[in-house]
């Protein structure tokens, strides 16, 4: 059973019509097509709501179901769409937005502080990474102007595709420690920040990100926390 991912192909679509395929046994709704990102990667799952005959339903989140499934859950228990009905999808588009935001500026910190990334968390107007750092930096304000600095170039944002065996070939793509990028399932997705010699970033990524780092806006750079020998946590938001 597959689910259309609308929100990889077109982020920017705000609804969209599909069908029902299928209720989960936790009262979980499936549709042909989703404009709801489901959580993965650090990024949380979509919210908002779906309508069908008058009716509407409050969607608290999306999560990957079975095969390339996406299960909407619904934010209460309630009567669920029919099967094989036409149901209307609509984001929390603020949230979500935000979070396309938040998300392409932690690739961007991750241009800055050049060292391994061992976890991560996206928020609708805060994230931090985790990062192999022994040592505390010396400069938090040269970090968080270095970060600024990339998103005031307004970089374009875009997308390519590689076999595993590019992949393979090609290890320093991958700068997470704690998330290896999906096997076994086809071609997998980059994300670049930049063209051409203007290129800053270019890794795996299955998230939703704005078009141009300029819509990120300003940044502010929070705490450094000791999260260990090895690791320290870097917390960023969103100044609006």
């Amino acid at each position: 059973m597959n689910t259309n991912p609308v929100y990889l192909t077109h982020p920017y679509r705000r609804e969209a019509e599909a069908r029902v395929l299928s209720h989960t046994p936790e009262g979980g709704v499936i549709c042909d097509a989703s404009v709801f990102y489901p959580a993965g990667g650090g990024q949380p799952g979509d919210s908002g709501w779906i309508s069908w005959g008058g009716q509407r339903l409050g969607i608290a989140t999306a999560l990957k179901g079975m095969g390339d499934s996406c299960v909407l859950v619904p934010s209460e228990a309630a009567s669920l769409p029919p099967l094989g009905s036409l149901v209307r999808q609509e984001l929390d588009w603020e949230r979500r937005h935000r979070m396309m935001r938040m998300h392409t500026a932690l690739h961007l910190l991750t241009v800055v502080i050049a060292l391994p990334v061992t976890g991560g968390a996206i928020g609708a107007g805060k994230g931090r990474l985790d990062f192999l750092m022994p040592e505390p930096p010396e400069d938090r304000d040269g970090i968080e102007a270095a970060l600024n600095a990339l998103v005031d170039r307004d970089l374009p944002v875009s997308e390519d595709w590689i076999t595993e065996a590019e992949l393979d070939a090609s290890p320093n793509l991958i700068k997470t420690l704690s998330v290896a990028p999906p096997r076994g399932s086809g071609p997998i997705r980059l994300v670049r920040i930049g063209q051409g010699a203007e290129q800053v970033d270019l890794q795996p990524c299955g998230g939703t990100h704005v078009a141009r780092t300029g819509e990120i806006g300003h940044l502010s750079l929070g705490k450094i926390e000791n999260k260990g020998q090895q690791n320290r946590r870097v917390n960023i938001a969103l100044d609006l």
